[in-house]
């Protein structure tokens, strides 16, 4: 059995994106023509969020998309190449004036997700999770795989899909179930990354025919994360430090006591298993570079040279190498951005030459940032017809019985976990005027007929699992 460890297509010319794979030759920045007229009023700006001393030039596209300040890198003939750069601030500060609740909020999402999906001619999968929200559960788990399997699995109709990829990690092997199911599902997929989508996420979007980043989107390092005694310790850094020390044990004939009490922490069936973990996550970014990032690489970029199977798979081993290397990276936390993968012989199609498709992608993730934000929701799974949103129970108190006549009654102290208020609710099982009256009397309130609790601060916590709960326990619905 491997041991578990934590990792913390057919082209269509019509969309900009649906291009055959690129090889592993990469020079330089993506340049891609924008073929849409546009009108182009020349304006200098002094106060740009991306660099202040760089001439801005307001862009108007003809076919009534919103308007975009860019960058003009160069004028060819009647085509103008142009480097889409997004207003950070602006989408903030529109959802922030548009203060939309958490029901709102998700069908903001679901809006999005059925617009983007009529740009790109794909369909779009979200899964987000919150990196700052102390959960368990907020890495890929299995039951991540489940869920996956539940919402996709009857989707006959789909064969290219696009998944919005932002996780902090988790399981490897849930990674891997995740990935043999939508490749054995769909004829194409693309991950989009906007976010993070570090560790075993890095894993999964390499298994993608293509994947998109938007200049904030980062992958990380595959290295294996492995608990050595009492802390984990990435599984290439231990292993290159086993070797170091049996070379030395070799010469000396013997360990020093320190390393020797090290070296003691594991039995020789663990450090197997660093060494297969170790290899796990390479051994399946190769074959899925192979199989489908570089199943169109039919050329060399630069010299047009034929490409052979030899040579696709030596460059999967070397992109797999080089994201498995801790002592390139330093960090198992290390943002990877777009054009990092140039050095390393990775083609990543970025998001910003397509401007209509960068505000879709953006958005999403500005949604998703404020439900995490504004919700106890943690972990987002949606399609444009169904939704998905887990929730943390932290600050929920220890259910007590209630001073009516039990069961008719339960009372919970909820915290909230922005602001700290305390609220007191009350569960009802019955209809019965006096519980009201009781528990209103003791400063309760009643519990929220959406199981949506809104604190003043305007963080909402979903209670719809406490009243799971409580139901499951009473053996009665709670009347609200």
């Amino acid at each position: 059995m491997r041991p578990r460890a934590n990792h913390g297509q057919s082209s269509d010319s019509a969309r900009p994106f649906d291009t055959p794979a690129q090889g592993a030759e990469v020079e330089g920045e993506v340049e891609v023509e924008v073929k849409v007229e546009v009108e182009v009023e020349v304006e200098e700006r002094t106060a740009s969020l991306r660099n202040p001393n760089q001439p801005q030039h307001k862009c108007r596209w003809a076919d009534g998309s919103p308007v975009w300040h860019a960058r003009r890198l160069d004028m060819t003939g009647a085509g103008a190449i142009l480097s889409a750069q997004r207003q950070d601030m602006n989408l903030i500060t529109e959802y922030v004036k548009r203060n939309l609740s958490g029901p709102e909020l998700e069908g903001e999402l679901l809006k999005l997700i059925g617009e983007y999906n009529r740009h790109r001619g794909t369909y779009l999968f979200v899964y987000a999770a919150a990196f700052n929200k102390p959960v368990r559960d907020a890495g890929l788990v299995q039951e991540d795989y489940y869920t996956f399997f539940d919402m996709l699995s009857g989707r006959t109709d789909v064969k290219r899909l696009d998944v919005y990829l932002e996780t902090p990690g988790g399981s490897g092997e849930t990674a891997e179930e995740i990935v043999r199911f939508l490749r054995g599902k769909f004829q194409c997929v693309h991950f989009v990354v906007s976010g993070e989508a570090k560790s075993a996420g890095t894993i999964m979007a390499l298994s993608g025919d293509e994947i998109l980043m938007t200049e904030t989107g980062s992958l990380g390092p595959i290295d294996a994360q492995v608990l050595v005694g009492r802390s984990r310790q990435s599984a290439s850094d231990y292993m290159e430090w086993v070797t170091e020390k049996r070379a030395e044990a070799a010469k000396a004939g013997r360990l020093n006591p320190f390393d020797a009490t090290m070296v003691a922490q594991m039995t020789p069936g663990e450090l197997q298993g660093v060494f297969h973990a170790l290899k796990f996550a390479e051994d399946l970014v190769v074959d899925w570079l192979v199989q489908y990032k570089f199943k169109n690489w039919i050329e060399t970029k630069t010299r047009r040279l034929p490409v052979t199977p030899e040579m696709r798979r030596e460059t999967a081993e070397r992109v797999a190498t080089a994201l498995n290397d801790h002592a390139r990276w330093r960090s198992h936390g290390r943002s990877i951005k777009a054009i990092d993968f140039d050095g390393i012989g990775l083609d990543i199609m970025k998001v910003e030459t397509d401007a209509r498709l960068t505000d879709l992608v953006y958005r999403i993730q500005t949604v998703c940032r404020f439900l995490f934000e504004k919700t106890s929701t943690f972990k987002v799974f949606a399609t444009a017809e169904n939704k998905l949103f887990k929730a943390a129970s932290t600050g929920i108190g220890p259910v007590q019985p209630g001073h009516a006549v039990v069961p008719d009654a339960a009372q919970v102290e909820v915290k909230c976990p922005k602001c700290g208020t305390v609220h007191r609710i009350y569960a009802k099982f019955t209809p019965n005027p006096k519980v009201d009256k009781d528990m209103q009397a003791k400063g309760f309130a009643p519990f929220p007929k959406d199981a949506r609790l809104v604190c003043p601060c305007g963080f909402e916590t979903d209670l719809s699992g406490l009243k799971s709960e409580l139901e499951l326990k009473s053996g009665k619905a709670i009347i609200v």
